[in-house]
Formats: structure tokens, C-alpha cells, sequence
């Protein structure tokens, strides 16, 4: 999917892209793109959602200015991994580590979804700058979506169910993961333009951080 941003004072709006299953304990992926002040940086607030239960955030600044031109934003997301990218450039991986009893998001259906909502309670420095209603509309604008994915039939059996699924010759992306090159690339961003990662936020769980996050994955 491909995203351009309308520049302007969007202070306290959130712009979303995400995936999303149905009901209380629904599973979601999330791209958001944090409302600003003209001149400030954009942030790019991700989340990931297994059985009703989020609270698993990272932000990002960008590297670029996502007023000026579309740009790529993806997500992989197969048995083994979910991964975030921006113009081909990882920015966060959740692995699967259901061996160690942390929920994986891989057993419902998820539809994707975009939307702009007000969020001024928390999304313009922390709440503080409330939304400027005299600035709507509030604009983005969308162009070449691609998927490749499984379909679930309405006998809610997936299209990825085949003899050809145990060699991943017809779906290759059910068994991709991150290359060195790209391993490196996903370090870089998270080094120079992490802003908030929850796996290092200790104040916000004062009893211990969620167990992908002992493991040193996030």
C-alpha cells in the first residue's frame, strides 16, 4: 500500500492502516501515523494485537517527509513472523514464540481497514495538543494496494490449503523471514529512529516486561 500524507496541523488525529479480525478477542496489526504540528515530525506508531490483548507499541520517526510523496508501507505476516516495513526497509518484527507461551497471531481471519479518527487524548504529545477542528478536512490518499494472501472461503476454509502449501511454491511468502540484509536494515532503523519501544518500558510494567520481550525480540 502506498500512503501520502496532506502536510498541515493534523495535531491530534490518527491516520490508520491496519488489519483486523472480528470480536473481543480479535487479533489486529497495526500502522498509524500520528497527527503533528506543521513542522514537526511524523511518527509512526505500530501495535500488535493477539486474543483481544495490544499493548505491545513501538513509534518511529521517519527518515523522510511523508507530506512530499506516496511512499511503501507493508506488512508480512505469515506463520513465523509479522514484519513492518517502509519502502521495503523492515522497522519491527513480532516473531511467533508460541514455544515459549506468548500468543501468536495466525488462527483467525483478519480484513483490512483504513481510517482517520481523533485521538487527541493521547496522540500529539501525549494528549496535551488537542485536535484543531478549523484545520478538517483531514486528507491522506492511498494508491496500489497489492496483497498476496489467503482467502477464507465462507465455509471459513483458507485458499492457502493445498498440496502446493507444503512447498510454499505457490505462496512463497508463507515462509519468508528476514535475511541478514535485512536483519542489519531493521537494526539501523531501530537505532536511529525508534522513539518508544514498550519492551523498554519499565515504569509501565513495574512487575516485569512481557515475555517476547525477555527474549529479546519485540
Amino acid at each position: 500500500m502506498q500512503l501520502k500524507l496532506v502536510p498541515g496541523n493534523s495535531a491530534g488525529t490518527v491516520t490508520a492502516y491496519y488489519m483486523s479480525s472480528q470480536g473481543s478477542n480479535h487479533d489486529e496489526i497495526d500502522f498509524e501515523f500520528l497527527g503533528n504540528l506543521s513542522g514537526e515530525p511524523y511518527t509512526v506508531h505500530t501495535n500488535v494485537y493477539t486474543q483481544g490483548k495490544g499493548g505491545r507499541e513501538q513509534q518511529f520517526h521517519l527518515w523522510f517527509d511523508p507530506t512530499a510523496d506516496f511512499h511503501t508501507f507493508s506488512v508480512l505476516w505469515n506463520p513465523h513472523t509479522v514484519v513492518f516495513s517502509v519502502d521495503g526497509t523492515p522497522i519491527r518484527e513480532f516473531k511467533n514464540l508460541e514455544k515459549i507461551g506468548v500468543p501468536f497471531p495466525k488462527t483467525q481471519a483478519m480484513r483490512l481497514y483504513s481510517s482517520i479518527w481523533n485521538a487527541d487524548q493521547w496522540a500529539t504529545r501525549g494528549g496535551l495538543i488537542k485536535t484543531d477542528w478549523t484545520q478538517a478536512p483531514f486528507t491522506a490518499s492511498y494508491r496500489n494496494f497489492n496483497a498476496e494472501a489467503c482467502i477464507e472461503s465462507s465455509s471459513r476454509v483458507s485458499s492457502c490449503t493445498s498440496a502446493a502449501q507444503s512447498n510454499h511454491t505457490q505462496w512463497p511468502w508463507l515462509s519468508q523471514e528476514l535475511d541478514p540484509t535485512l536483519e542489519e536494515r531493521l537494526k539501523w532503523v531501530q537505532k536511529n529512529y525508534m522513539i518508544y519501544n514498550y519492551c523498554t518500558d519499565t515504569k509501565r510494567f513495574p512487575q516485569g516486561l512481557p515475555q517476547e520481550c525477555n527474549a529479546k525480540v519485540s
